[in-house]
This record gives structure tokens, C-alpha cells and sequence, in this order.
């Protein structure tokens, strides 16, 4: 790989928490190695205040997040779409649709989690299903973050990534 960041898509139907929250958390995390995106099949066109109240809470800059459609990242809708080399579903919707074909041929995998945006009851109810996703999404991308990407075959990467998307998926209680 050239001297270019790994670039990361993280998928949703939405686009409105799960996969805001991830692209937060991995340009964080990544710090200048790795580059995120997000973007939904079926965009609500804004991201969702709980999302973006939680990261605030925890200081991430949120004013250029923005609810998008993949449309953004795809080949045939957008010859300029940076060049991919992992996309992720965040939820269960998205990884069972027809994805557009994707610049790079990129790694896939299904992180999928509970959509924190569908949970009712009070805010303080409300609040733990956001920290939940935020929690479950940031050891999945810290356990990514330390694989050895440039020493694993693509096969062993895949079952890597496969198997961080079955892991810690029940909230926590």
C-alpha cells in the first residue's frame, strides 16, 4: 500500500447514529492511519441528536457530520469516490441489501448491533442503548486497529473481521 491512509466506510440504512458514531470513533482512533466515512442506503437526511449529543459528551468535533447516501462512495454515482479498502454494516438492514459496486474492491464485514435510535423509555433508558453502541462500536474498532493489516492474507483478514463483527453484541445489564 502506498503512503495513503486505509480508507473506511461504515454502512447503515439511516445513516443517522450507528455509523456516525463509528466514523467519529475510527478518525479518532485512527489518528491520521486510517480515514472513515459513513453514509445509508436510505439516508434520513440528519443524524440523529442522541447520536450527536453522546459524541460531544465524549469531545468529538461533530460539526461536519452530516446523514448521506452511499451514492457518495459509489463507483457509478461518483467517479471522484475515494478509493475503499474496507466497507462495514453496521446493521442488519444494510448488510442484507445490494451494495453499489465500491472503488478499491474493498474487505468487507457485518458489525452489526442494536439500533440505538429505535430504543424507548426514558432518557436516561435512551442514553445507555447510545452509550452501549458507542461502547460496543469502539472495542470493535480498537481490536481492528491493532491487527497487523500489512502481515495478514486477505482470507485470515476476513475471518479476522468476521469474527470482531460476531463478538460483544448484547448490551451490557
Amino acid at each position: 500500500m502506498d503512503e495513503r491512509p486505509y480508507n473506511i466506510l461504515f454502512l447503515c440504512t439511516g445513516n443517522s447514529c450507528r455509523s456516525i458514531i463509528a466514523e467519529a470513533i475510527l478518525n479518532r482512533l485512527g489518528a491520521g492511519r486510517f480515514k472513515a466515512f459513513s453514509a445509508g442506503s436510505f439516508p434520513t437526511g440528519v443524524v440523529n441528536p442522541h447520536a450527536l449529543e453522546l459524541l460531544k459528551k465524549f469531545n468529538h468535533d461533530t460539526k461536519d457530520f452530516r446523514s448521506k447516501s452511499w451514492d457518495e462512495f459509489a463507483r457509478e454515482t461518483n467517479p471522484d469516490a475515494p478509493e475503499l479498502d474496507f466497507v462495514f454494516t453496521v446493521c442488519d438492514d444494510a448488510a442484507g441489501e445490494v451494495c453499489p459496486y465500491w472503488p478499491g474492491q474493498p474487505v468487507t464485514a457485518h458489525w452489526g448491533m442494536p439500533d440505538p435510535a429505535k430504543a424507548t423509555g426514558a432518557q436516561a433508558e435512551i442514553g445507555l442503548a447510545f452509550a452501549d453502541t458507542y461502547r460496543m462500536l469502539n472495542n470493535r474498532i480498537s481490536i481492528f486497529l491493532n491487527l497487523p493489516l500489512a502481515k495478514l492474507d486477505k482470507l485470515s483478514l476476513q475471518k479476522k473481521l468476521d469474527e470482531i463483527g460476531a463478538n460483544d453484541v448484547q448490551p451490557a445489564g
